[in-house]
């Protein structure tokens, strides 16, 4: 067995494939080079942050989250929802454990108890995570509506749908009628 750093080291580079992952989706919709499930994770625990902390919930923990909400793309891949009638959806948290065996006990337990929290949805933290991943992949429909793809409104309609937080719900309602731009004014 691997001493505790070595499994450290080679974790950090298999999350490094995140960064070589692309969201493929967008290539359904013309995006020629979509953002890295990396990307779109650092955006969404961002998103999580804030959205927790207008919810009165951990901005920490929700952040936490959505950090580790995609990681087992390592291994799968990004599955286009196009895919779900032909596959069966892997197990989040089987890919977890998978990836996180060689990990020290504490490191291993807490990326593996965040995807059980996220997959879970039973705390008001996984919701604003879950609907940060959702604002983000809003947010992106809309960047990439404004510099020319018109074939988001799927992904724009699908997003505002899956919200369940009320501070997530106003954000899209803000962020649709809203330029991509819009920050450089405010």
């Amino acid at each position: 067995m691997a001493d505790e750093a070595t499994a450290l080291a080679a974790f950090g580079y298999e999350l490094g494939v995140l960064k070589r992952v692309r969201r493929t989706g967008w290539w359904q919709a013309g995006v020629r080079d979509p953002e890295s499930v990396a990307e779109h994770s650092v955006r969404a625990a961002q998103l999580a942050a804030v959205l927790a902390a207008e919810e009165g919930a951990s901005p920490e923990r929700a952040a936490f989250l959505a950090l580790w909400h995609d990681t087992q793309e390592t291994r799968t891949g990004d599955l286009p929802h196009s895919a779900q009638p032909y596959l069966v959806k892997p197990d989040p948290g089987k890919i977890t454990a998978d990836q996180t065996a060689a990990l020290p006990a504490r490191s291993g337990s807490a990326v593996r108890s965040a995807v059980a929290e996220y997959e879970g949805r039973s705390t008001v933290e996984a919701r604003c995570a879950k609907d940060a991943d959702k604002l983000e992949m809003l947010l992106q429909a809309l960047e990439y509506r404004a510099v020319g793809v018109s074939t988001v409104e799927e992904w724009i309609s699908s997003a505002r749908a899956g919200l369940v937080t009320d501070t997530a719900r106003r954000v899209a309602e803000a962020a649709v009628a809203l330029s991509p731009l819009a920050w450089r004014t405010l």
